[in-house]
């Protein structure tokens, strides 16, 4: 069997992703006939069925669950590899580095003032991004490295290194009763009357139940905190973005949070290697 063309496997995915062969022969930019075609060759060639079609639509197979998982997974990694040629080659090399707007600032700062103080380090730039996208950018190749946060980030496939582990905060209106308070608990921030906790995003991307807002950015927690709408829990340094209308209180049980730099796997990156080393003696020095 001739290896998987990608091609077919942007085909694939569009239609999987899709459930419906119009919307994604429409995404693709193509007729469905030949969409439709492509997919009954690319099942034929795999000796598997992909897709259960019936009147009421397209569902997939566990195989066809299989492909679009391992199909978006390759998609990405050709993609990535086409970026990070092309970054390779262009004058003045220099490293993109993703964070979420606000998160990690003291650290931040400091490995940007570290590698700029070194005559044999590339240029760092800052490519900030919202509650969760890192992952993504690394592996579409947009970012080389990617400050991110266990146990909320998406790890998964990347090599990392723990950079610094600290506590939790609550982000509380400033004028609601509990932000007048030196500490606090999860039991108290959970069920607060008229002030919601914000749902963060699981790995997978879905949201917990729950009767307060979903988290999608910094700038409408922000907001929505001010208003007296919601409360945020979040890791001690990311305070920096408060507003004035904001109180940070310490949550002492909440669960530690642990921030790393993120990379893709067996990366033979000389620049990359010289920047973890940067990062990983700024945090032996403190």
């Amino acid at each position: 069997m001739d290896d998987l063309e990608t091609r077919e496997l942007r085909y694939f995915v569009a239609v999987a992703q899709e459930l419906h062969f119009g919307r994604a022969a429409e995404r693709l930019g193509i007729a469905q006939p030949p969409l439709s075609r492509a997919i009954r060759q690319l099942e034929h060639r795999l000796g598997v069925q992909l897709l259960d079609r019936d009147r009421r639509g397209v569902a997939l197979t566990d195989a066809g669950t299989v492909l679009l998982r391992e199909g978006a997974t390759a998609l990405d990694a050709v993609a990535a590899a086409a970026r990070r040629t092309r970054r390779a080659a262009a004058p003045g090399r220099s490293l993109m580095l993703a964070t979420k707007a606000g998160a990690s600032h003291e650290l931040l700062q400091r490995l940007l003032d570290a590698q700029a103080a070194d005559p044999d380090a590339v240029a760092l730039e800052v490519l900030f991004c919202e509650i969760g996208e890192q992952a993504g950018l690394l592996r579409d190749g947009s970012a080389d490295v990617a400050l991110m946060h266990r146990p909320y980030d998406d790890l998964a496939g990347f090599d990392t290194e723990d950079l610094q582990t600290e506590g939790q905060v609550a982000i509380l209106p400033a004028a609601h009763p509990l932000a007048a308070r030196d500490r606090l608990t999860l039991a108290e921030v959970r069920n607060v009357p008229g002030l919601p906790i914000a749902r963060w995003p699981r790995l997978d991307g879905t949201y917990p139940d729950g009767p307060g807002p979903e988290a999608r950015t910094q700038s409408q927690l922000a907001q929505l905190v001010a208003l007296g709408k919601t409360l945020l829990v979040i890791p001690a340094s990311s305070r920096s973005w408060k507003w004035p209308e904001h109180v940070a209180v310490p949550v002492v049980d909440a669960p530690d949070v642990t921030t790393v730099i993120a990379w893709p796997p067996n990366s033979r990156s000389q620049a990359v290697a010289g920047l973890i080393r940067t990062a990983t003696s700024l945090t032996t020095a403190t």
